[in-house]
């Protein structure tokens, strides 16, 4: 079927599968080589019909990034922007996700994890990397480095 009603059931069929903001939907939509005219009729009928949802998509993302890949807030709110979500409702979903967590217990997860196989932070090169890392992964840079110094000054201290 081609026109806006192919278009809509490709965008149709594109959400039935996951979470895509509106920019993804419009994108994959032109791969499949829909008329841009018929791709807007298509997402504003999506839209109505609340298939397509950018905050939906957002929190489904940050739930993600949070419970799978152990992100901090920073990272979290980037990779809602990457999907082409403004900033405004990834910054939301980004609070929405995190209200309910404790930032503090998931970084002592992820550090507990990259500690693995005998690692320890009294190597200053092993803790510079454990820090670089935290950072990248979107742990606050002051908050990190209060756990890490304080890990390094009492090793046995942590959250489990």
């Amino acid at each position: 079927m081609d026109g806006p009603g192919g278009a809509y059931l490709s965008g149709l069929k594109l959400l039935a599968r996951r979470e895509l903001s509106e920019a993804q939907l419009r994108a994959r939509l032109a791969r499949r080589q829909f008329e841009p005219h018929h791709i807007d009729v298509a997402v504003g009928r999506l839209r109505e019909e609340r298939a397509l949802d950018d905050h939906r998509a957002a929190l489904a993302c940050a739930r993600t990034e949070v419970r799978i890949r152990q992100r901090g807030r920073a990272r979290v709110e980037r990779r809602i922007e990457s999907m082409g979500i403004a900033r405004d409702i990834a910054r939301a979903a980004v609070a929405e996700v995190f209200a309910g967590l404790d930032e503090a217990a998931l970084l002592e997860q992820v550090l507990q994890k990259r500690l693995r196989g005998g690692a320890t932070l009294e190597d200053p090169v092993i803790a510079r990397r454990v820090h670089r890392y935290l950072i990248a992964q979107g742990f606050e840079p002051g908050h990190v480095s209060a756990v890490l110094q304080s890990r390094i000054k009492n090793p046995e201290s942590r959250i489990d």
